[in-house]
């Protein structure tokens, strides 16, 4: 698992367009890197909107925001299109990026147990340490929460 003060793992994902993605290119930049299951999904599309209503307020604070989920580029840009999403959306196919942040866990749902991504926010410093971590949150609320920390 991953502590605060540690490097953030480098990651190279395509984007909601299909364009390669290098979170080491945001250096020298606060990044806002949340994890959520799969997009147009009732509480990942609370959390989207949410980050997109308050984006002003987050590059106020020259922080970037970035969302991840295991969906295929297409499906990232039809969520972003749907809901004007304002900020990148990355497509963690493989799951790699879910592996190396720690968010790729086993999950109990209606009592069966299944992989998936464990909803979580890593605040990065522009130096590329890990500022704070929110591990297993609440979609609703918690745009607001990571906000107010900033």
């Amino acid at each position: 698992m991953l502590k605060v003060g540690e490097r953030a793992p480098d990651i190279q994902l395509r984007t909601d367009t299909g364009e390669p993605f290098r979170l080491a290119d945001l250096k020298g930049r606060r990044v806002v890197l949340y994890f959520y299951p799969r997009a147009n999904t009732p509480g990942c599309t609370v959390e989207a909107c949410e980050f997109r209503d308050n984006l002003a307020a987050f590059a106020s604070k020259d922080a970037v925001v970035v969302g991840v989920s295991p969906d295929k580029p297409g499906a990232q840009a039809k969520f972003k299109e749907k809901f004007a999403l304002p900020f990148t959306l990355l497509a963690d196919e493989e799951k790699a990026a879910a592996q190396a942040y720690g968010v790729w866990q086993e999950k109990s749902m209606y009592g069966k147990k299944t992989m998936g991504i464990v909803r979580s926010t890593f605040v990065i410093a522009p130096d590329g340490t890990i500022e704070k971590i929110y591990s297993k949150v609440t979609a609703k609320g918690h745009a607001g929460e990571v906000l107010a920390a900033l």
